[in-house]
């Protein structure tokens, strides 16, 4: 009671203006990861490529150009990014966050080219084992590969999981598997310096599976933004949200979806029949108020209000026969 008189007293608002700057500060922040993370990624390739030079290693080059592939990643991410500032129109009425979906479908697909690319070099090695001189040199890119690609991951997973990005999140697990391929040319290094020719390929085979089971997580988080999927919690706060506002005699049902970082809720409550049509007013808009506030990213709901009562009265019978058949599993009557 007293963190809602609190909240009360406080100035704040929700126009569209302040929904806006909250769109625009998460952009923000994800274009600002994207250039950080850009600036690592071709410091450690660049890094990179001067042992290559010196070395030779066939390996390490291909670790190089990974890491560059990665880097380059930000580019469909930024123009995602840069889409979803753009106001909602007539023709996309919902705005244009969906743009991060496709991004991180075009990120899923360059982690599928990477594990085809190491599982098709550690094979070649297989077949054609090759020297490597200096392999010291080799060692320690091999190791700011991995740190650069490490830190750029959880840099890019941690704020893509506080924005809501699926895609951001993506483009993290994409550069854990880099800092996998890195990891690989270490260990095969390591083999080349004790003799074991054939340690490189092997464990480049190693990694390629590796690399497989983050293809899968990242094309899973991207399949479930794609339809629609949300965290069941979510829902279940949501519903317990509505149920403390005065008024709600039931919570009929919640649908929320993400639209790129934003979650937007559809909801149905039940109230007294007996209410005016201002009451039920006030109930809605109490309603949104309450889940704009608690539950985090989201950015607006549609509350209906539905009469509960009198006993027997079917408000919906009309539309019962255009509606998809099936029943609504978060419909709780």
């Amino acid at each position: 009671m007293l963190g809602r008189i609190g909240h009360a007293l406080a100035p704040h608002s929700h126009d569209s203006a302040d929904k806006t700057d909250a769109a625009l500060e998460t952009s923000s922040r994800g274009m600002r990861v994207l250039a950080i993370s850009f600036a690592v990624l071709m410091a450690t390739a660049a890094v990179q490529a001067a042992v290559v030079v010196a070395s030779g290693s066939v390996a390490l080059l291909g670790d190089t150009l990974h890491n560059l592939a990665d880097a380059l990643t930000a580019v469909p991410l930024a123009i995602a990014f840069s889409l979803g500032r753009r106001a909602a129109n007539r023709r996309y009425t919902y705005g244009y966050g969906r743009a991060e979906d496709l991004a991180g479908i075009v990120i899923v697909a360059l982690i599928a080219a990477s594990a085809a690319l190491a599982g098709y070099e550690a094979v070649r090695r297989l077949l054609e084992p090759q020297e490597i001189r200096n392999v010291g040199w080799v060692a320690v890119a091999a190791l700011i590969g991995f740190a650069g690609n490490e830190w750029v991951a959880r840099y890019r997973i941690k704020v893509g999981r506080e924005i809501g990005s699926a895609a951001l999140v993506a483009d993290g697990l994409h550069a854990r598997t880099d800092g996998f391929t890195s990891l690989a040319v270490l260990l095969g290094a390591g083999g080349a310096a004790l003799g074991l020719r054939l340690a490189d390929p092997v464990v480049g085979l190693l990694i390629t599976v590796a690399i497989c089971f983050v293809l899968r997580d990242a094309a899973r988080e991207i399949y479930h933004r794609l339809m629609d999927a949300v965290d069941p919690a979510l829902v279940d706060d949501a519903e317990r949200i509505l149920a403390t506002v005065d008024g709600v005699r039931r919570v009929e049902s919640v649908r929320l979806r993400w639209i790129g970082h934003a979650l937007l809720a559809e909801v149905e409550l039940l109230v007294d029949h007996d209410v005016s049509v201002v009451v039920a007013h006030r109930i809605a808009v109490e309603a949104e108020h309450r889940l704009i506030h608690d539950l985090p990213r989201l950015r607006a709901a549609t509350v209906h209000t539905d009469p509960d009562g009198p006993d027997g009265a079917d408000h919906h019978a009309s539309l019962t026969p255009h509606r998809v058949s099936g029943r609504d599993p978060s419909r709780r009557g």
